[in-house]
């Protein structure tokens, strides 16, 4: 008896979103397996449809990463049809402007620029991966989606309604002299608590210094804060859950962006990743901006 229902396969550009298109199935309980050379796929395949095997649902990413092992992927789609093993192939892609930009921003070497050039790397990736793209059964353009967009959307796409899968709650801090985010569903403002900004030894530093979070918490009120506002998001995130969301921006917020905010977003995204119902990211929106003299 074939154990293996669902066999996906996540292909497409180097920087389009893959990994976290991989998450999402890891969340949906799917066994998930990233930069599988495309020869071992049919092999794992077979495995998972082996009398005895537990794998039902398992997603596998295989890119240009591979190299030269990458140009047999669309040869052995077709033999796992062959096997009679039931695949779907996800293919993320964007525009070469928006994977030109993620790049920049993470500084990663793309796997076809060779001579530096990222942009005659993508040129190359899209000759490369045409095949692929052309027999894919879905088709997910990243262009302007955010991490928290693109979640859904690889959702709604791929897993069946009602697929179990974790909220993605991302704690951000800001400065309210920076303006207010745009994409936040809750805010917390903590201009009450003690500033580091008004001593001069001290106004260089971020959240992150273990000076700034002493004096941010030295008289007690920060822990008092903690006292309250966890409890609100304990009950607040199952209730979301409930209620189908799937991305939630939590924003706190201080003067600058720099000293009170960092120290609370990080307390709070190292809470919740501990409590392990969810998918906790940090973002720090204004940390580097350089403080303005008193």
């Amino acid at each position: 008896m074939h154990r293996l229902s669902d066999l996906v396969v996540v292909s497409g550009f180097s920087g389009a979103g893959k990994s976290l298109a991989m998450n999402v199935f890891e969340d949906a309980g799917y066994f998930v397996v990233d930069n599988l050379p495309a020869d071992m796929l049919r092999a794992l395949a077979g495995l998972f449809t082996h009398e005895g095997s537990k794998v039902q649902r398992a997603c596998v990413v295989s890119d240009l990463r591979a190299g030269t092992y990458f140009e047999r992927l669309a040869a052995v789609l077709d033999e796992l049809d062959g096997d009679g093993v039931a695949n779907r192939v996800l293919f993320l892609e964007a525009d070469e402007q928006t994977l030109l930009t993620r790049y920049k921003e993470t500084r990663r070497r793309h796997p076809l620029a060779r001579n530096g050039s990222v942009a005659d790397g993508i040129r190359r990736e899209r000759e490369l991966l045409a095949p692929i793209r052309d027999r894919a059964d879905t088709v997910i353009d990243t262009t302007g989606l955010s991490a928290g967009m693109l979640r859904r959307k690889v959702a709604s796409e791929m897993l069946a309604p009602g697929e179990p899968g974790k909220l993605a709650v991302s704690f951000c801090s800001f400065g309210h002299k920076h303006g207010p985010p745009r994409d936040a569903d809750l805010a917390f403002d903590v201009r009450f608590l003690p500033n580091p900004h008004y001593e001069a030894d001290l106004r260089p530093l971020t959240g992150f210094d273990r000076r700034i979070i002493d004096y941010v918490g030295r008289d007690g009120r920060l822990r008092e804060f903690y006292d309250r506002a966890l409890p609100l998001l304990e009950y607040l995130l199952p209730q979301y859950v409930a209620e189908g969301k799937a991305h939630l921006v939590v924003a706190v917020g201080c003067t600058g962006g720099r000293h009170r905010s960092v120290v609370i977003a990080e307390d709070l995204g190292a809470h919740f990743r501990a409590d392990g119902r969810y998918l906790v990211e940090v973002q720090h929106r204004d940390v580097d901006r350089l403080p303005s003299r008193a």
